[in-house]
């Protein structure tokens, strides 16, 4: 368990409570979190951040009326800058999402602009938004996952939340790799509910124990973290043991209530190379 669990910012939070369902778009439901609370425990100052990057949520479930009342979906994505002050709290944005189901929108572009404007306002950055229409089938394609999967090394497992030292070095030699492990597992900071990822780390530098780097990935089965927060302690701790020239950290996490989201964290690019989506999203 974190050390802020019982932070303020968080026991202010809807997750874990009973909550009423809004009729009408209300965008007062959006709660923020600040991003400091898990950056003050890793050791990162959010005035000079050792990494970037950003957070793209997916909306399945996005649903409003037209003028004339008649239903409109659509599929979203919500791109959020690593450097914004906040996050939004997950549950908040269903429910805001969910205020849109029987309000009148003009047409689709005030839709999206409203998406806009409230996730910038909350989040105090400028936020990504993009609409796809229900038969855009390629707009979110399943792709298989870059480089090997280390899914399948014979190990022994012992510890379930992370502890020091669990990553090793295997050799001097200087490699440039791209692994991937469908067996990430952590849990919602507020409930406890289980939050599932697959996770690709693609690096150049000294050359990792592979079995070590799966340990310490399964050792976060028992941590409680929100899924920006898990990424990026993991994306310091391999940074802090390894040094790294190049370093990218991405994990994409299957959906809870129509939202997934996949954060994603570099020395090197401020925007997701990958355009990737597994079987389990």
């Amino acid at each position: 368990m974190t050390d802020y669990t019982n932070a303020p910012e968080l026991k202010a939070s809807i997750l874990g409570k009973t909550t009423d369902y809004a009729q009408q778009y209300d965008a007062s439901l959006l709660y923020p979190i600040p991003r400091k609370l898990n950056r003050d425990q890793i050791s990162v100052d959010e005035a000079d951040l050792p990494f970037l990057g950003e957070d793209t949520w997916t909306g399945y479930e996005l649903s409003w009326l037209n003028a004339k009342g008649k239903p409109q979906v659509a599929v979203a994505t919500f791109i959020f800058p690593c450097q914004s002050s906040h996050i939004v709290e997950s549950k908040s944005f269903k429910l805001y999402l969910n205020s849109f189901n029987q309000t009148r929108f003009t047409d689709q572009k005030t839709v999206l602009d409203t998406l806009t404007k409230d996730l910038s306002a909350v989040t105090h950055s400028e936020v990504e938004v993009v609409l796809y229409k229900a038969n855009d089938h390629d707009c979110i394609a399943f792709t298989s996952m870059p480089g090997q999967c280390i899914d399948d090394l014979d190990i022994e497992v012992e510890h379930y939340s992370p502890i020091e030292n669990m990553l090793k070095q295997k050799s001097s030699d200087i490699v440039s790799e791209t692994l991937h492990s469908h067996l990430l597992k952590s849990n919602c900071l507020i409930t406890s509910q289980p939050d599932w990822a697959t996770i690709i780390i693609e690096y150049t530098g000294v050359a990792v124990c592979h079995e070590s780097l799966l340990r310490y990935l399964i050792s976060f089965r028992s941590h409680n973290e929100f899924h920006e927060q898990c990424v990026e302690r993991i994306y310091c701790e391999l940074q802090r043991t390894f040094a790294f020239e190049k370093l990218a950290v991405y994990a994409r996490y299957t959906r809870r209530g129509g939202l997934d989201i996949n954060p994603y964290r570099s020395n090197e690019h401020n925007k997701t190379p990958y355009a990737i989506r597994t079987n389990r999203q």
